[in-house]
C-alpha cells in the first residue's frame, strides 16, 4: 500500500525563459482539501501543451516522494509537494515497484499505470537549470502517469491500493530502459507492446522501432528547442 502525500493542481501561466515567453502548467500546488478526479484528470487542474501532456492516457502525473531527498540535495534546495509538476506526490510506489497496466484504488478513484512520464524542458523553466530534464531521465526517477478507469474524489492522506497487478510485470523502470537506454532490444519492445494498457503514443513510438524509422528527436523534448 502506498500513501498520497499530496495532491496538486494548477492552471498554465506565462513564465520567462531564455529570452522567450512560455506557457506552462508545470507549477502545480497542493490543494487545500480533497479534488474530484475525472478522466481529463483533476478539476482545477490543466496543461499548456495538449498535445504532449494530459489526455486520457495522461490524466494524472504521479511523482514518488521516496525522490525529494535525492533532489534536494542534487540542487541544494527544499522543494515542496509538486515540485516536479506533479498531480499526486505518491510514496510507496517508485518506478521500480510499479508495473505497466497495474490498477489501483486512490481514495474514492481507480486509476491505471499507463506509461513513464518524460521529462521534458518546463522543467528548465521553472527552475532555471538546463540539464534538469535529461538529468531526471537520466536517474530513472521519472515518475509516471495514470489513466482514469472510475472517477472519484481523492484526497492527501488517502492510501494507493493495488487492486490488479498486472500479469506481465514490466515495470515503469524497465519501460523507461527500453525507451531511453537499450533503444534496439527488439525483444524487450515486443513484450512492452504487448502490454495493452500502455499508452497509444508510446505504442506508436515502439512500433516505429520496430519497423526500422527513427523516433522524435528527444532533444526538443528535453531542450525545447534552445
Amino acid at each position: 500500500m502506498g500513501i498520497i502525500e499530496s495532491v496538486n493542481a494548477g492552471l498554465p501561466m506565462e513564465t520567462e525563459y531564455g529570452g522567450r515567453t512560455v506557457l506552462t502548467g508545470i507549477r502545480k500546488r497542493p490543494a487545500s482539501g480533497p479534488l474530484r478526479l475525472t478522466k481529463l484528470g483533476f478539476e482545477g487542474d490543466g496543461q499548456a501543451d495538449l498535445a504532449h501532456h494530459g489526455g486520457a492516457d495522461k490524466a494524472v502525473c504521479v511523482y514518488p516522494y521516496e525522490h525529494y531527498p535525492y533532489w534536494q540535495a542534487k540542487l541544494g534546495m527544499p522543494m515542496a509537494f509538486g515540485a516536479f509538476g506533479e498531480n499526486a506526490t505518491m510514496s510507496g510506489w517508485t518506478e521500480e515497484q510499479v508495473r505497466i497496466g497495474d490498477i489501483l484504488r486512490l481514495g474514492g478513484a481507480v486509476v491505471q499505470v499507463s506509461q513513464p512520464r518524460q521529462p521534458c524542458f518546463k522543467l528548465s523553466v521553472r527552475y532555471g537549470i538546463a540539464e534538469l530534464p535529461l538529468w531526471v531521465q537520466q536517474s530513472g526517477f521519472t515518475g509516471y502517469y495514470f489513466r482514469v478507469i472510475e472517477e472519484g474524489v481523492v484526497a492527501a492522506g488517502d492510501p494507493a491500493l493495488l487492486l490488479e497487478p498486472h500479469p506481465l510485470g514490466i515495470t515503469v523502470g524497465e519501460a523507461n530502459r527500453i525507451m531511453h537506454e537499450d533503444k534496439k532490444d527488439e525483444a524487450g519492445i515486443r513484450r512492452l507492446l504487448s502490454v495493452e494498457a500502455l499508452s497509444d503514443s508510446w505504442r506508436a513510438t515502439m512500433g516505429k522501432r520496430l519497423a526500422g524509422k527513427d523516433a522524435a528527436d528527444a532533444r526538443d523534448r528535453l531542450e525545447g528547442g534552445r
